[in-house]
Parts: structure tokens; C-alpha cells; sequence
């Protein structure tokens, strides 16, 4: 699923730039991916853009007046982690996310059906929250989203 999607944002510069389902399907089969990882990446994206219009109609102004910090229950710290979490933290604290993308993005990784969720499947999923509302991220974010975790040094949460 997740190669789908990076194939996607790589392909596709905007959601709205994507051909119709069926064509997008039939394309998508064309270059080799599987039918089953085609179908789960899809409906991921759908559920994706439901998630995005539910999010930002029920807290319109969770964004500006957020000032809290997010507890994870256990079932989110089993599927993200604790290097993930601390990834998310960092997203948020750099004001690169706001608390609206953070909860659509920690929803979007339960929905991934992995446990525990890889931190590089993890900046994937925060790629396609931003890439579906029309989000491009900036250099930093863009460099943190590549950065090959085995180089990289321990992140520090204080």
C-alpha cells in the first residue's frame, strides 16, 4: 500500500491532478502494482479524504486555540510508537502540523492495519495528510521526511 501512495505523491502533484478511480486503477496495474495493494491504497486515500472534511468541520478552530498536550492511549503508542510519537511531537512543536493534521495523521496510521507502524511508513503517512489537503511541505519538514533514520542521530524529546 504504502509504495502506492509514495508512487502517487511522486506522480501526482496534486489529489485533484489524479485521473478518475478507474483509470487510476488501470494505470496503476499497468506499471505492477498488485491489485489488492491498489484497492487498500485507494480506499486508504478515500477514508483519508473523509477523515480531512470530518477533522475540519467539527474543530475549525481546534488549529488556533490549541495550547494542550496529547496523551496516546495505549493502542496508539502499541501501532506509532514511541519514536514515532516523538516524531509527531516534533512535527507539532516545529509548527509544521497543526493539532487537526496531528489527530488525522495518528487515525490515518491506525488505519494502517500495521502494528507497530515503521517510522519511514509513519512519514509517509504524514506526506499524504499534507499532500491531500493541498499542503507543500516546507524544506525542513521535506528534509525530516527523507532523512534516512539508520544516519540520523537519536531525537530528543526536551
Amino acid at each position: 500500500m504504502f509504495d502506492v501512495l509514495v508512487y502517487l505523491y511522486e506522480t501526482y502533484y496534486r489529489p485533484d491532478a489524479c485521473p478518475e478511480s478507474d483509470v487510476l486503477v488501470k494505470k496503476l496495474s499497468a506499471i505492477g502494482f498488485e491489485e489488492d495493494e491498489i484497492a487498500k491504497a485507494l480506499g486508504w486515500l478515500t477514508a483519508l479524504a473523509q477523515a480531512n472534511d470530518a477533522y475540519s468541520d467539527s474543530f475549525p478552530h481546534q488549529t488556533a486555540f490549541s495550547f494542550g498536550f496529547r496523551l496516546y492511549v495505549n493502542r496508539e503508542i502499541d501501532v506509532i510508537g514511541t519514536p514515532g510519537i516523538g516524531f509527531i511531537q516534533f512535527l507539532e512543536s516545529a509548527k509544521l502540523i497543526n493539532p487537526v493534521q496531528r489527530e488525522i495523521i495518528v487515525e490515518r496510521a491506525l488505519a494502517a492495519a500495521e502494528s507497530p507502524i515503521s517510522l519511514d511508513k509513519l512519514k509517509v503517512i504524514v506526506l499524504m495528510v499534507l499532500w491531500s489537503q493541498g499542503k507543500e511541505p516546507d524544506g525542513l519538514i521535506f528534509d525530516e521526511l527523507f532523512v534516512d533514520d539508520e544516519d540520523a542521530p537519536p531525537r530528543m524529546l526536551h
